[in-house]
């Protein structure tokens, strides 16, 4: 039924029945979530026009067309992060409380993986994701990236290496990012940079995105000492909200009682190892309601 009380058609609620799948499998392969609805878009134009009486498995059907069009749009955004002005950041997705009940899929679309995951190449990328977070099938993922299954086979090994090599240390408890947001916080907000290096790792980065459009750093800040430099200049002017991005803790960073970013962390071995403040205007657009994201 749609929202009129009158009967959907077969396309259109097998299309509705996994669209927040289908959003998940596109947006961790492209990062960005306004990329992620317009290849939704193409998804449902290609869906409409299939013979449904040919279609085994929906589900995997409209998986396969998703990844076949986000690879398509991960090729050209991939030159368009070389023209992009300073750090690229993962656009942040406003999540509900769920979502960190599942500890995969909460991982999988966090901002440390999804940097993680910048570093495959696309079609390594589809596969880990599809292979990784979805649990789909060789055979399966084969028809959606156009290899032979002996090959995506290759592929996923090589992924799962290179992701393992760079994947945050350790394991985190639920309440690890949360209690270190926590103290982060704090230490922020009554001005006790001391208390930073309890919670900082020596060689933390700083990764500020505004993508030309805002004032941010160009280049990464590492170390405790430039970090907590840059802190300190922010904290009187700053009030800091936690919220729930992308599966996990999170920050909104408010000046003027305005939003003027999103501050997520990336923690190995209890300490922040990653700071991860997107500023662009243009990524902040979803702050304001939650997004569905499943596996």
């Amino acid at each position: 039924m749609n929202a009129r009380g009158t009967p959907a058609d077969p396309a259109t609620e097998a299309f509705v029945a996994h669209r927040n799948l289908l959003f998940t499998v596109a947006y961790e392969m492209l990062g960005s979530a306004a990329d992620a609805e317009d290849v939704l878009q193409e998804t449902w134009l290609r869906w409409a026009g299939v013979d449904l009486g040919t279609v085994r498995d929906p589900r995997a059907y409209l998986v396969r067309i998703t990844t076949r069009e986000a690879l398509t749009r991960l090729r050209t955004l991939r030159r368009r992060k070389e023209s992009y002005v300073g750090p690229w950041l993962p656009e942040p997705l406003l999540t509900a409380p769920d979502v960190a009940e599942d500890v995969e899929l909460a991982e999988s679309v966090s901002m440390a993986m999804l940097l993680v995951l910048e570093t495959l190449a696309p079609t390594e990328r589809a596969v880990f994701v599809l292979r990784e977070v979805f649990d789909l099938g060789y055979d399966e993922i084969a028809e959606a990236v156009g290899k032979s299954p002996a090959a995506v086979r290759q592929i996923a090994h090589r992924a799962r290496v290179h992701v393992a090599a760079r994947r945050p240390r350790g394991d985190v408890p639920a309440a690890g990012p949360r209690d270190a947001l926590d103290a982060f916080r704090e230490a922020v907000e009554t001005g006790d940079m001391r208390r930073l290096f309890d919670v900082l790792a020596p060689d933390v980065v700083l990764l500020t995105d505004g993508g030309g459009v805002v004032r941010a750093a160009l280049s990464p800040i590492v170390g405790a000492e430039p970090v907590t430099a840059v802190l300190a200049r922010l904290a009187p002017a700053a009030t800091l909200r936690p919220l729930q991005v992308n599966g996990r803790p999170a920050l909104l960073v408010e000046v003027a009682g305005r939003t003027d970013s999103v501050l997520a962390v990336r923690l190995d071995d209890g300490l922040i190892t990653g700071l991860y403040a997107v500023r662009n205007p243009e990524k902040l657009s979803r702050l304001g309601r939650e997004t569905p994201v499943s596996r």
